[in-house]
């Protein structure tokens, strides 16, 4: 078994976020690759973990308060959490536990950066080890339930990090990141690890690491990015970048395990929340955020997905070198049709002349 973690929840270094560029017209390929290459309008540095825009009120930082108790001043936790002075652990690497800790406080910030420091170790070998757990930014908490050991049919966002293949026919590479923005109506399938209502995701090598993992969950102007540092390279790795997503403001922070026949230790060592300083338009800041449903703009449902048998399903904006792709296609596909009309145009006038 991986030795429990230890001490040290800060780290730097800073990585550049991923974008969409914008596309300009067919007529200028030149100016096509440059939109592509170039970093989005607006594009930021992830925060390198000072304490600048650190919300404490929503972060979880050692030295915990409150430990040999069944409690925090800012935090509350249920079923086989347990409190250590190097640690949360949700669950133990025991079968069928769940456990999660929550913030007290609801978060009205309109853009986020959530930055949480974990570790996933257990005796089990291959896929002798389940299932993982997931954070959340939900307006339930505290609700225990079959989703990694919280609440189906949430309302808000939820970050999957799961480390089980339920669904032996998936083409997927376990552990495995996924996200799901949900309004209430939709199920977690946990029999095809939520290949249905997945969002975005990528797989990344999470459990029984020798050395410090974190993951970064940035949420800003409707953009939701999610980075890992899990290669103890001290830096962030994209891991994906989906626009179009609406989350309202007094939702709660949160992270919940559970384990079936097959378990794993699942700890969490910090979670720090940054505020991000991001200008709003007078329309956006006339908006009431607290009431906005969660949604997510995509170019097809996530229940589209069902035809896809491989569970590969990344539908949302189109990314900079699919959007060349696409264009690029389209110009050849005119010059085509102008060949072949031109072609076709000059038989018939050929043709023509014969009768002449």
């Amino acid at each position: 078994m991986v030795a429990d973690p230890g001490g040290g929840g800060g780290r730097g270094g800073s990585a550049r976020w991923a974008g969409m560029a914008r596309a300009p017209t067919l007529l200028v390929l030149p100016a096509l690759l440059l939109a592509l290459t170039a970093p989005p309008r607006g594009a930021a540095e992830l925060t390198d973990g000072n304490n600048e825009h650190l919300k404490r009120e929503h972060s979880l930082i050692k030295p915990y308060q409150g430990v040999g108790s069944s409690s925090m001043p800012l935090w509350d936790f249920q079923g086989s959490t347990m409190l250590t002075s190097q640690y949360v652990r949700l669950t133990p690497d025991e079968r069928s536990k769940e456990g999660s800790i929550w913030n007290r406080v609801p978060c009205f910030l309109k853009d986020w950066e959530l930055h949480v420091q974990f570790k996933i170790h257990g005796a089990g070998k291959k896929n002798l080890h389940g299932d993982g757990f997931a954070l959340w930014y939900t307006r339930e908490r505290l609700t225990a339930g079959p989703v990694f050991g919280s609440k189906d049919n949430f309302h808000g966002l939820a970050i999957f990090l799961d480390t089980y293949p339920n669904d032996e026919a998936t083409e997927r590479v376990f552990p495995y990141i996924s996200a799901m923005v949900n309004n209430g109506s939709l199920n977690y399938d946990h029999g095809k690890d939520g290949r249905w209502t997945e969002l975005a995701g990528c797989t990344a090598d999470i459990r029984n690491q020798n050395h410090d993992t974190f993951l970064a969950i940035r949420y800003s102007r409707g953009r939701l990015t999610v980075m890992t540092d899990v290669e103890d390279k001290n830096e962030w790795k994209n891991c994906f970048d989906v626009a179009g997503v609406r989350l309202p403001t007094g939702y709660f922070f949160g992270a919940s395990a559970g384990t079936g026949d097959l378990s794993d230790n699942h700890d969490i060592i910090s979670m720090k929340l940054f505020q991000l300083m991001v200008e709003h338009t007078p329309e956006e800041e006339n908006i009431d955020w607290t009431k906005i449903e969660p949604s997510v703009s995509l170019l097809k449902s996530p229940k589209d997905n069902v035809d896809d048998p491989t569970g590969n399903f990344r539908s949302g904006p189109l990314t900079g070198w699919k959007v060349f792709l696409l264009l690029l296609c389209s110009l050849l596909g005119i010059i085509v049709c102008a060949v072949v009309g031109a072609v076709v145009f000059q038989k018939r006038q050929e043709r023509n002349k014969r009768f002449y």
